[in-house]
């Protein structure tokens, strides 16, 4: 069977990505592209690279016959896609890959997105959909939240720690490096090749947004409330992440121990690898994948660890992650659309 894609913000970064990824699952069709400013284009337009595979035009998203896709893809700002769910069929299943419906309480929303949550009745239907963790939730009843990326590198080795109270729940630090297209398709001082060569840029410093979710997932794993610090950086590669994470071990509980509960958590895992021996994990090791690399190692400092955690952000931190989301919701193959290796060199 064949499953009707339509992706709305088709022409960002998230939204070329989804369609790289689809066009090698056997099991979807897209039948439509939204895009607000570029609509009426060919997607070749503006990304040649698609010139070899047919695909129809973009178009103003309140022009999309819904009628005519099983499965919606969002890949909207934040604040906009609240405004165009509240408006979506609600037969379909909808796959949203902004920030807009992953924290379940309404106060945190506006706290940390500075505006009045419009959705309510749709978030109150959402799962935090990071699969490896939520497959059971993640239903074709439900609206999927696909999670952010540096939460994704961060919460998929230290979930199954804290759930067993291997790591102490207190001053956990996460130091995050991202490439550039994490900042997303729009011109912007800041990312151009000029401002960024040779250049290595901290920001959002003790006051990210993806803290909200980061905490919210640890503290549901550590039954209390949780809080990190958590300091993001770009450099200058165009995807990927590698995130470098310092715990704390519970008393009396080795490194060794940390990483064998890992390996155990993830062993039948298609996407989630723990590293053997002392490999430390890179970004070129999953670039373009939906995969993520861990390791864990003891520190110098008796009793603490550093866990390394590497993922592609477009892929294993979006796109990928809402195809895989896709696939357990519909009861497909979870890894159809999604079986690449890393390109290497």
């Amino acid at each position: 069977m064949k499953y009707k894609i339509s992706i709305l913000g088709a022409s960002g970064y998230t939204g070329v990505e989804l369609i790289r990824l689809l066009l090698t699952h056997k099991n979807a069709e897209i039948v439509s592209l939204g895009a607000e400013t570029s609509a009426g284009k060919d997607i070749t337009e503006i990304y040649p690279h698609l010139a070899f595979y047919k695909l129809p035009k973009l178009q103003k998203i309140e022009e999309i016959d819904y009628n005519n896709a099983d499965v919606i893809f969002l890949c909207l700002p934040h604040g906009t896609t609240q405004e165009i769910a509240l408006k979506l069929p609600k037969n379909k299943l909808i796959i949203d890959l902004s920030a807009d419906f992953r924290l379940e309480n309404p106060v945190d929303y506006k706290t940390w997105y500075e505006h009045e949550h419009k959705a309510m009745g749709i978030q109150k239907n959402a799962v935090y959909a990071l699969t490896e963790i939520k497959r059971k939730e993640i239903t074709k009843d439900k609206f999927i939240a696909n999670p952010g990326c540096y939460p994704t590198s961060i919460l998929l080795p230290l979930i199954p720690l804290l759930e067993k109270n291997l790591i102490e729940k207190t001053g956990i630090i996460a130091d995050s490096k991202s490439g550039i297209s994490g900042a997303g398709r729009k011109a912007n001082q800041a990312n151009l090749l000029s401002e960024l060569a040779n250049n290595f840029k901290p920001y959002g410093i003790a006051g990210h947004r993806h803290i909200a979710e980061i905490e919210q997932e640890l503290s549901l794993a550590a039954k209390s409330k949780m809080q990190i610090t958590f300091t993001p950086q770009v450099i200058p590669v165009s995807r990927g992440i590698l995130s470098c994470i310092y715990v704390q071990n519970a008393l009396g509980v080795t490194t060794e121990e940390l990483k064998n509960t890992l390996v155990e958590k993830y062993k039948n895992e298609n996407f989630v690898y723990i590293a053997k021996s002392n490999t430390v994990p890179t970004i070129a090791d999953v670039a373009t994948t939906n995969n993520c690399y861990i390791n864990i190692f003891a520190d110098r400092i008796s009793g603490r660890s550093i866990i390394i955690s590497t993922i592609d952000n477009l892929v294993k931190g979006a796109s990928g992650q809402a195809v895989q989301n896709m696939n357990v919701a519909l009861g497909l193959d979870e890894t159809l659309g999604l079986k690449h290796s890393a390109i290497f060199p």
